[in-house]
């Protein structure tokens, strides 16, 4: 690829760069190869709110995580975020958040508050009958 090319990856030395993002990291090298969040599997839904543990250990400079796992442990230290919003400020692929988020659930970093299934919802037809309840009275 030439030089002459907008955003054509180049070889600087024995990194691939791109002219117009910078150097690149591949998604699996950031992941270590997994694909799958944890040896549990946990499913991270992209509207799952992702919570910081503050009183976990990890949460104070572990050395022993790697630097994504710090930026979604810092996105986390300012408020509540879901998955897909952490995806988003991170920069990151939701496939790499939730094994990244994985890590760091079973290290009692954060806490995962899953959304409600379709199915343990209320009727809509129930809350219309209560809706009408409301304004006859």
């Amino acid at each position: 690829m030439t030089e002459d090319m907008p955003g054509a990856l180049q070889q600087e030395g024995s990194q691939w760069y791109d002219n117009e993002a910078g150097p690149l990291v591949r998604p699996y090298a950031m992941t270590g190869g997994r694909t799958k969040p944890g040896p549990t599997g946990v499913r991270f839904d992209l509207i799952a709110l992702v919570t910081l543990d503050t009183g976990a250990p990890c949460v104070d400079d572990d050395t022993s995580l790697g630097p994504e796992h710090r930026t979604l442990i810092e996105l986390c230290r300012i408020e509540t975020q879901s998955v897909a919003e952490l995806s988003a400020d991170a920069d990151l692929p939701v496939g790499v958040v939730r094994v990244l988020l994985g890590d760091l659930l079973e290290l009692g970093c954060v806490t995962v508050s899953r959304p409600v299934p379709p199915a343990q919802l209320p009727d809509e037809r129930i809350l219309r009958e209560v809706i009408d309840g409301l304004r006859a009275l």
